[in-house]
């Protein structure tokens, strides 16, 4: 784990949170604690489901409710504590202190405004400012995020830029007031391998130079080897691992992340391995196993593995584990 004495810019302890559903009341956050400093960068890991994107959503208050809510923990951002924070002190928290780049920036961004109108909007709300001095502001920021021709850009609708384009405007906007923390949730999925490589340059450049706490959002693992300082791996809602990155992809303590890690295509003698796979099926949260909630898929488990749930322990190496078994 990252040592520091300075004052986290997010902190998050026992994070529950629950949605009511026809299978019933399901819990998709269950005990979630992490920090994250100014200047590091936190990769998120972990299949489709395991509460990746709810983390992020939690943190700036934006769970949809009904039918979820926070159901229990604390979400500090500076001193601001988000779970009591009223909803219209929120939304001058979104953007100023804490920001989010989407996924999928065609739904993001409002198809009948133009790129400078949905900007200028985000700066005036933010910062007392002229509409000439936030247009300024805006162009400049585009400018930052290798935007060619920024003065004519401005004026242009979300469908008539590439998609790299629109997703580096996502960028722009998101840091558009400095932010201290940014959230960046599977940023590159909707592009093509090419653009994926210079959105993530763009925005690891970008926090460097900000200095902003990040936390990376994906299910790709070369991401988080390249731009992460340290990664946090879910399953079923729970924290399983925590480790310096490079501790995490040399010694992977919990089985499931030595199957993460396993998956990732290899080339030896010229040839592609065989890649190998995670038996069985993610457990469905509404009917959860009583013990560990990865042992029906785990080569290691043992009787006592299905009757109790492992806690979440420190390692030797600084990192944190949930295994009874631990490799």
């Amino acid at each position: 784990m990252s040592e520091s004495t300075s004052k986290p810019v997010l902190s998050i302890q026992d994070l529950v949170v629950e949605f009511k559903t026809e299978a019933g009341l399901i819990r998709a956050l269950d005990g979630v604690s992490f920090d994250v400093q100014e200047g590091e960068a936190l990769g998120i890991v972990g299949e489709s489901g395991c509460g990746k994107s709810v983390t992020a959503l939690s943190i700036l208050k934006l769970i949809p409710s009904p039918p979820g809510r926070i159901a229990g923990g604390s979400i500090k951002l500076d001193d601001i504590d988000v779970v009591n924070q009223p909803d219209d002190e929120m939304r001058k928290v979104r953007g100023s202190l804490a920001s989010m780049i989407f996924q999928e920036p065609m739904t993001a961004l409002n198809p009948v405004f133009t790129i400078g109108n949905q900007m200028v909007e985000i700066i005036r709300v933010h910062q007392k400012v002229s509409k000439a001095e936030a247009k300024r502001q805006a162009i400049e920021m585009l400018r930052t995020v290798n935007i060619e021709s920024p003065e004519q850009r401005i004026d242009q609708y979300p469908h008539e830029l590439s998609g790299g384009m629109r997703q580096r405007v996502m960028i722009a906007m998101a840091l558009s007031c400095s932010p201290k923390l940014l959230i960046a949730d599977e940023p590159t999925t909707a592009l093509d391998v090419t653009v994926q490589a210079q959105v993530m340059e763009e925005i690891n450049r970008l926090q460097r130079e900000m200095n902003m706490g990040l936390i990376l959002i994906t299910h790709d693992l070369g991401v988080i080897a390249e731009s992460c300082t340290r990664v946090v791996v879910m399953y079923c809602g729970k924290i399983i691992e925590m480790a310096e990155t490079e501790e995490l992809f040399r010694n992977p303590r919990h089985p499931y992340t030595r199957g993460l890690l396993d998956s990732i295509p290899r080339i030896r003698e010229k040839k592609l391995e065989t890649l190998p796979i995670i038996e069985g099926m993610v457990p469905d949260l509404a009917n959860l196993p009583k013990g560990c909630r990865f042992a029906d898929r785990c080569p290691k488990a043992e009787d006592h593995c299905r009757e109790s749930e492992p806690p979440l322990e420190d390692t030797e190496s600084g990192g944190k584990v949930a295994c009874f078994i631990p490799n």
